[in-house]
């Protein structure tokens, strides 16, 4: 059994957009997404030729999900990278840094 064009656009698309609803979910939700890592990275599909056109405002809605995700994914990875900045010239008491006393008798 072949499957035909458009089947295999329609499962190419599925593909992607469970992996943008898990993206998503990762977004929505940190400690479930770092207690279960994904298993598997979305491959993409080769040998499909032209999407058809009338699913190309899907694929258009997915690529739009797609990239509001990564662009929030960006965003959390920089507001990490500023608090651990500030969680670096926070002192915790922990074995000071710098001298407690200057010894003027020499």
């Amino acid at each position: 059994m072949t499957v035909d064009w458009r089947d295999a656009w329609v499962a190419a698309l599925d593909e992607m957009e469970l992996d943008v609803v898990a993206a998503e979910a990762m977004l929505a939700d940190d400690h479930r997404y770092a207690e279960h890592p994904p298993a598997n990275l979305w491959k993409p599909p080769t040998e499909l030729g032209a999407l058809p056109l009338e699913l190309r405002p899907r694929a258009d809605e997915i690529l739009t999900r797609q990239l509001r995700a990564a662009e929030e994914i960006a965003r959390r990875m920089v507001a990490t990278r500023q608090q651990m900045a500030m969680n670096s010239r926070i002192e915790t008491g922990e074995a000071v840094k710098r001298p407690v006393y200057l010894d003027r008798a020499m």
